[in-house]
């Protein structure tokens, strides 16, 4: 009972709440401030925080070092995009990147997409079930730290290079581009908009309790210890395939989510959102704003994605530089990222 009281204690200190509660009221009260451009902006941002508690959850609280979660975020933004595509194209029509490049059959696989009952789930369960099937084939092999990271790399490079590839049936460099309609309502309205922002910021809230409820059960703390000592856990008798594939399978499913929103609030979505790169920009979100602590993904993704609006501007051709140095600085002196300032300070 006292442990229990005390992992309750620490889970529901003031300062953890009180951030929450600030946090939150700051986000569902930003259409009343924002002007419309920087909504648009911070809903962009919520996606890839939605992306960033996958990552923690992942990373932070199982170890596993993913750097191919941009896959995963092509994944259900692909399949979203394409459904709208191909709403706005018509029946029997193809979307207005098939027919530049000479296509006007839908190809087969396509089909299912013109369905909300397939596309609205698939943005999810294809994500899910993709990385279940390659954690399953991976941990079974006991593939962890550097080898893992440079596995999921690899899977982020190939998938850009068959999209690109496949300029007839992805739309190639360019990706699925111009998606002005969703059920029929028109995203470049500003009603729509603030409404769109809603969604996300809604999105976000049941994502994090998700990752929440994962990481304080049963669940949570064998993920944990997987995390820190894998061969006491198989000794005790726990799979830690299984437990460190469910952790990864879900979440691909949040990063899949994260990409489905962040279509129509851009409008578009493309290989260079899903490559290495990206990929590693979400990974450094996380370690900024501090591992196993998804209030610190949440953050350090809002804090990395503007910055990086605001210096990349600036700075276009050392942004890249200094987001390295700065994951670099995070992990070795800082593990704590954001969240640990507090306690820092404390002790000055």
């Amino acid at each position: 009972m006292s442990s229990l009281q005390s992992r309750m204690g620490r889970l529901l200190s003031p300062a953890r709440v009180g951030f929450v509660v600030v946090a939150g009221i700051g986000i569902f009260a930003a259409p009343a401030v924002l002007p419309d451009f920087y909504l648009g902006l911070l809903a962009k941002y919520l996606c890839f925080a939605i992306v960033a508690i996958g990552i923690d959850l992942a990373w932070g609280y199982g170890g596993m070092l993913t750097l191919g979660q941009g896959v995963f975020f092509g994944l259900g933004g692909y399949a979203f995009g394409l459904y709208l595509k191909l709403q706005e194209a018509g029946p029997g029509k193809v979307p207005d990147f098939m027919s530049w490049s000479g296509v006007d059959r839908l190809p087969i696989a396509y089909e299912p997409l013109r369905h909300g009952w397939f596309a609205l789930p698939a943005v999810v369960v294809v994500p899910t079930l993709i990385a279940a099937g390659l954690g399953a084939l991976i941990f079974r092999q006991k593939v962890r730290g550097a080898y893992f990271a440079i596995l999921t790399q690899a899977l982020a490079a190939a998938f850009v290079i068959f999209l690109v590839g496949q300029q007839a049936y992805t739309g190639g460099t360019n990706g699925v581009t111009n998606v002005h309609r969703m059920f029929g309502l028109d995203l470049t309205a500003p009603s729509v908009q603030r409404g769109l922002y809603m969604v996300v910021a809604g999105a976000l809230v049941l994502t994090y309790l998700l990752a929440h409820a994962l990481v304080t059960s049963r669940f949570g703390r064998l993920l944990i210890a997987v995390r820190d000592a894998e061969d006491r856990v198989r000794f005790l008798g726990y799979d830690p395939v299984h437990i460190k594939t469910v952790a990864f399978a879900v979440s691909a499913g949040m990063a899949g989510l994260a990409g489905a929103l962040f279509v129509p609030v851009v409008g578009i979505i493309s290989p260079a959102l899903m490559g290495i790169v990206p990929s590693f920009e979400l990974l450094a979100a996380v370690a900024v704003g501090g591992r196993a602590t998804l209030v610190g993904a949440v953050l350090g993704a809002l804090v990395v994605n503007y910055a990086r609006s605001t210096l990349s501007d600036i700075y276009p051709g050392g942004w890249t530089l200094l987001q390295g140095a700065l994951f670099i600085i995070v992990v070795a002196a800082a593990p704590a990222g954001l969240m640990g300032v507090p306690q820092w300070a404390q002790h000055w």
